[in-house]
């Protein structure tokens, strides 16, 4: 029987898979944060070279996880595909640390070094993104159903408090720590670097503690079977056998009706995501084109302080942070008593058009903000008109 945490009916197990969800966050967006900026002003690349090199590695890493979940579902089970895939995360660090020494190599070094830290990184960021969070529902039981949701609010936080502490840390170590002449990348890649060993680490002491679940065998593969089977099915039988009322269920003669079942509900789904690839296009050039734009601006807030451009990217965690308790403890039960139903397809409606609004203010201030400062910003003159 699992260990449970003093008087509660929580694993101890999921602490070691929190903590290692907050640190590897932490080595992704404290990495990325500071990553065009280290293309822009180090490699001495343009920025249109940057920004494509920016996102061809954000795709990267968001293709993987369909890798990750494949040989975890198929081969070594989550717990060994998250050592395993960490381990080749942690050796991308240490090279894309190494490439941002000065001292070694020539450029070409650089670039060859950098590639193959990002490509390693990629594959070990987005292989082990399928499993920790399925891994962390594994340690809880069946009727444990209510501790298991709150798990993952505590993981969905930790995920953010990571991401807000490595994009506010890491760009002040790249520009107010100075090494080799220059800004530190070293050391803002070197840190984050780091912080993933301690993840690998932390996951790895409590082995002795988890519950594993051995392959199930590859879902994926078994979906794509049916959803072929039925299709194949429907083509050969549909004009002298009985109707269906969903193609799908032209595959219950091989496949289980729970299986067909969860096929459909996935299908209905995935017309939610229909839009999302236009949204996370537009989001993620917080890390890219909105990053250089900031590099424009005074972003000084009067004598008190002054954020540097990378660290902008930490207001998307911040707000979440602060957002969400508001949300959930004022917000929506003050909605509820006036009788509105506020499901997840209206917050996400809602959410969507504030997101239109401010990316439409973001592209309009970027064209209108060296006119308000009275001159033109084209060169790379920094614009008066602050934050």
């Amino acid at each position: 029987m699992a260990k449970k945490l003093c008087g509660t009916k929580y694993p101890v197990s999921i602490c070691f898979i929190v903590v290692n969800e907050f640190c590897e966050r932490f080595s992704y967006y404290g990495m990325k944060a500071v990553l065009t900026l280290y293309f822009l002003t180090y490699l001495h690349w343009d920025k249109d070279l940057s920004t494509a090199v920016y996102h061809a590695f954000s795709s990267l890493c968001y293709f993987t996880p369909i890798l990750g979940a494949l040989i975890a579902d198929s081969w070594l089970g989550k717990y060994k595909t998250i050592i395993y895939l960490s381990i080749v995360y942690v050796i991308g660090h240490v090279v894309k640390s190494v490439g941002a020494i000065p001292t070694v190599g020539s450029s070409d070094v650089h670039i060859a070094l950098s590639m193959v830290g990002l490509i390693l990184i990629a594959f070990g960021t987005g292989g082990i993104k399928p499993c920790v969070a399925a891994f962390g529902g594994d340690q809880f039981d069946e009727e444990h159903g209510r501790e298991r949701q709150k798990f993952f609010s505590i993981f969905y936080m930790s995920i953010n408090a990571g991401s807000l502490l490595s994009t506010v840390i890491t760009p002040i170590l790249r520009s107010d720590v100075q090494c080799f002449g220059g800004d530190c990348y070293a050391l803002a890649f070197g840190v984050p670097a780091a912080l993933m060993i301690v993840s690998l680490v932390v996951f790895t002491v409590g082995s002795g503690m988890y519950k594993m679940s051995p392959p199930q065998g590859n879902i994926l593969l078994e979906v794509c079977n049916c959803i072929g089977f039925a299709i194949k099915n429907r083509w050969k039988r549909s004009k002298y056998d009985s109707q269906k009322k969903h193609w799908l269920d032209w595959a219950e003669e091989k496949y289980s009706k729970r299986l067909i079942q969860e096929i459909k509900m996935v299908l209905r789904v995935l017309v939610l995501y229909i839009p999302l690839p236009m949204f996370w296009a537009l989001f993620d050039q917080q890390g890219s084109r909105w990053t250089l734009q900031s590099t424009r601006m005074n972003m000084a807030f009067g004598h008190y302080f002054t954020i540097e451009p990378d660290q902008m990217q930490m207001l998307n965690a911040l707000l979440i942070l602060l957002f969400v308790p508001i949300f959930d403890f004022i917000i929506y039960p003050l909605i509820g008593l006036c009788k509105f139903n506020v499901t997840p397809l209206r917050k996400m409606a809602v959410g969507d058009d504030f997101c239109s609004v401010g990316l439409r203010s973001g592209h309009s201030g970027g064209d209108r903000r060296c006119e308000i400062g009275g001159g033109s910003c084209s060169r790379g003159e920094v614009s008066p008109a602050g934050v």
